[in-house]
């Protein structure tokens, strides 16, 4: 068995697994200052998607001219689409020659193969199965059993525990490797309840001083969990970005959420912000979930700059910040560029651990339980401390381990 580490490796952002120089598992971006892409001339038989996030699939158009069977969730085939378009708009707009057009995104995804977490399926000699990673809707880790029998389950962005939009992730069958993510080794998440009453006594102080919330979010998972919490506490709520379009998507696909009538219920309750409605807000005691998560573009940036000056209104962050990005700087010195223009935020700015993904606990614990269950090998990938992971999972438990870096290559 050949595993090539193509990206994802000690840093978040733009994953890629090449096992046997056949099959591909993600093939992402990692944003910043400069865009970053895995490395590349390869030309795999088959790709695996895990999730409908640009660190995951937004390099996957690299690959529109190969000939590969292509395989994702419903909803991270819809999602990837969406974001490809989008890429698309963003290129147009910056001016940017782009790598692709819109006949060739309808080509690659007609060669898209639907299919959903629990159905067994076979590519190319390979036997696949997606499970429920808990991450975002139609969010899967990868379940592979090779054609010498080898088993190896890759868990993408995976998350155990409940939230308010998503159940956790499924139990996962015994693999003889494993290849987990690490972004959070090191750090224990807020417990949910507590995370929230903290945000929502913060925002509604900042409400009654006058001052307008602006809540960055990502569009895909993140807008959906705090329109919900924020519709539970009754707070009244404008929404606007790409958010509006991944609801029309999770829409279609009840059954990947955890409880569809009250995601409705928080739609129906927030007002749309869109086109003309945006130059109107924020006025005084406004909240607005909007994209992008760590502003690196979308309508947040046009809604900083009416308030970056009012040290009565309040940023609120709800999550991982990438270095490089917008929001990074902001925590780090409270300067953001806007559209080509330094801005010094006034405004109060707090980062809360709505995470998606597993903390230090729980990735610990699924180590332990694939461990005990026979896993022979760990590989930690997708954390700015994946060699720490590596340490702990070998002086702890015992097991092989391994934390390769992008290019890396090993033979078992």
């Amino acid at each position: 068995m050949k595993l090539d580490f193509r990206g994802g490796c000690r840093e978040v952002g733009r994953s890629a697994v090449y096992l046997n120089d056949e099959i591909l598992i993600d093939y992402g971006m990692k944003p910043g200052e400069i865009t970053q892409y895995p490395l590349n001339d390869l030309h795999p038989k088959s790709v695996l998607v895990t999730h409908g996030h640009l660190d995951h699939c937004g390099a996957l158009t690299n690959l529109i001219h190969d000939n590969s069977e292509i395989f994702m969730t419903p909803p991270t085939a819809d999602f990837t689409e969406m974001l490809a378009e989008d890429t698309l708009k963003i290129a147009e707009n910056e001016n940017i020659p782009p790598a692709y057009n819109l006949e060739d995104l309808k080509y690659f995804m007609n060669r898209t193969n639907k299919v959903d977490t629990g159905m067994e399926f076979s590519t190319n000699g390979y036997k696949v199965q997606f499970y429920d990673a808990g991450h975002i809707p139609g969010s899967s880790s990868v379940y592979i059993e090779t054609k010498e029998g080898e088993s190896i389950c890759y868990t993408g962005d995976v998350n155990t525990i409940d939230t308010r939009l998503l159940y956790g992730a499924d139990l996962f069958p015994d693999a003889d490797t494993l290849i987990i993510e690490s972004t959070y080794f090191g750090e224990n998440h807020t417990p949910r309840k507590k995370l929230e009453s903290e945000f929502i006594e913060s925002l509604k102080s900042t409400l009654d001083i006058g001052g307008n919330v602006i809540i960055p979010a990502f569009a895909i998972g993140r807008t959906h969990e705090i329109l919900m919490m924020l519709d539970s506490y009754g707070i009244n709520t404008h929404v606007d970005g790409m958010g509006l379009d991944a609801y029309s998507i999770m829409k279609k696909y009840p059954d990947y959420i955890k409880n569809i009538k009250h995601l409705k219920k928080a739609f129906r309750d927030a007002s749309v912000v869109k086109g003309k409605k945006r130059k109107k807000l924020p006025r005084d005691s406004s909240v607005i979930v909007t994209t992008a998560g760590m502003l690196n573009g979308g309508p947040v940036l046009q809604y900083l700059d009416k308030i970056y000056k009012d040290p009565k209104s309040k940023i609120m962050l709800t999550g991982y910040q990438v270095e490089g990005t917008n929001g990074r700087s902001a925590i780090e010195n409270s300067f953001i560029e806007n559209n080509g223009i330094r801005q010094k935020l006034q405004t109060e700015i707090e980062q809360y651990d709505f995470s998606a993904h597993c903390g230090d606990r729980e990735l610990k614990q699924l180590v332990k339980d694939f461990c005990d269950r026979g896993t022979e090998r760990v590989i930690t990938m997708h954390g700015d401390n994946s060699e720490g992971f590596a340490r702990w999972i070998e002086n702890e438990i015992g097991v092989e381990t391994y934390a390769p870096s992008n290019g890396d290559i090993y033979k078992f």
